[in-house]
């Protein structure tokens, strides 16, 4: 049996173990484990289709990713996997300018004629809103957008890892080099007809050695969780505030508010204060009265690019069976799952959705 071997185990790297084992071949996943990946740390919005992003080929590919998160749930519940920290909540893009609002309506429709899931489109006076996100001040009005979704990073990777392993997966918690033209995990010589480098911020250590620059560079984020009390918090919606910031809640109190974007910071994993200083100031411009809530923790991550700011996947050039897929970036949690989907076919030699000249990491 052809056997393959995924380097990196979060939501892309899971995900392409998980679809890789769906075809019935051998195959092993690899993670070193290293703390900040960005899946462990992240909460996800699933909500590509009213951003003002113009590059298509980003679109093309988180509109795809937010469409397969469905079938994928759908598929790991089969297997048991029912913790996938998916849920489709809707969405909130708050906005006071009216003509901004407008034109944000008038945008999302125009994308629903190709992407029906995206559901009712509505926008919400500043009471409706408040009726939506209960905590959130009242003075926001709003464009509502029922097909998003929210999702637990970590939840998902795990639900991928586990369905794998039902499907025949290894998973092996090691290092894995590249030295004297070979793979070694943990200094064990590895044969397989395919490797798959799937390592987000860490994404340049095997290319290097391999003589390949790919530029993946990375930033830093924090997220700080929330713990309110007596608040039922389980269906309030994603809140997309005007800026890059976001907020979403879980069950049972949880609140999430995130996200720094730090660059240049090298692989700091540290919380610091002038983190929690914005995170906080954010947090509270749009819910004052998260000021009397508790900070059950803060957590750190690192967002992987690559140039352009486009996720890449496909083979190496000149690398006889090596693929690298990585850039993911702050879509990381929208596309992780349909990208490793596509990026499994690829291996295979089977039809994907995208084209994948399009995204080539060449």
């Amino acid at each position: 049996m052809s056997s393959y071997v995924v380097v990196g185990g979060g939501i892309l790297g899971a995900s392409t173990a998980y679809h890789l084992a769906k075809n019935g071949v051998k195959v092993t996943l690899v993670d070193r484990q290293d703390k900040g990946q960005a899946s462990a740390a992240a909460a996800g919005i699933i909500c590509p289709w009213i951003s003002q992003r113009r590059n298509k080929k980003w679109y093309e590919l988180v509109k795809n990713g937010a469409k397969y998160y469905k079938q994928l749930v759908i598929e790991l519940e089969e297997l048991g996997e029912t913790a996938t920290g998916y849920k489709q909540v809707g969405a909130i893009a708050l906005q006071n300018d009216e003509k901004k609002l407008q034109k944000m309506l008038e945008r999302a429709m125009e994308k629903r004629i190709d992407a029906p899931e995206i559901g009712e489109l509505r926008i919400l006076s500043p009471l409706e809103t408040k009726e939506k996100f209960p905590i959130i001040s009242e003075d926001y009005h709003s464009l509502y957008v029922e097909g998003a979704a929210r999702v637990d990073g970590m939840a998902m990777r795990d639900a991928l890892t586990s369905a794998a392993k039902k499907l025949g997966a290894e998973v092996v918690y090691g290092d894995a080099v590249w030295k004297d033209n070979k793979l070694f995990i943990d200094e064990m010589a590895i044969n397989a007809e395919a490797i798959i480098l799937t390592s987000g911020a860490w994404g340049n250590e095997i290319p290097s050695v391999l003589g390949l620059d790919l530029n993946v560079t990375f930033q830093k984020a924090q997220i700080m969780h929330f713990q309110l009390e007596n608040l039922s918090t389980g269906e309030w919606p994603v809140v997309l505030p005007p800026t890059n910031q976001y907020m979403l809640a879980f069950e049972n109190g949880q609140v999430v508010a995130g996200s720094t974007y730090e660059e240049h910071t090298g692989y700091d994993i540290r919380v610091t204060e002038e983190g929690k200083k914005e995170l906080l100031e954010n947090a509270f411009s749009i819910a004052k009265s998260l000021k009397d809530e508790k900070i059950k923790e803060v957590r750190v991550g690192f967002r992987p690019y690559t140039p352009d700011f486009l996720p890449v996947f496909g083979k190496l050039n000149g690398q006889d069976g090596i693929y690298f897929a990585n850039g993911l970036g702050a879509s990381g949690l929208t596309a992780g799952p349909f990208v490793g989907s596509e990026l499994a076919k690829l291996v295979l030699g089977k039809e994907t959705v995208l084209d994948p000249e399009k995204y080539t990491p060449n």
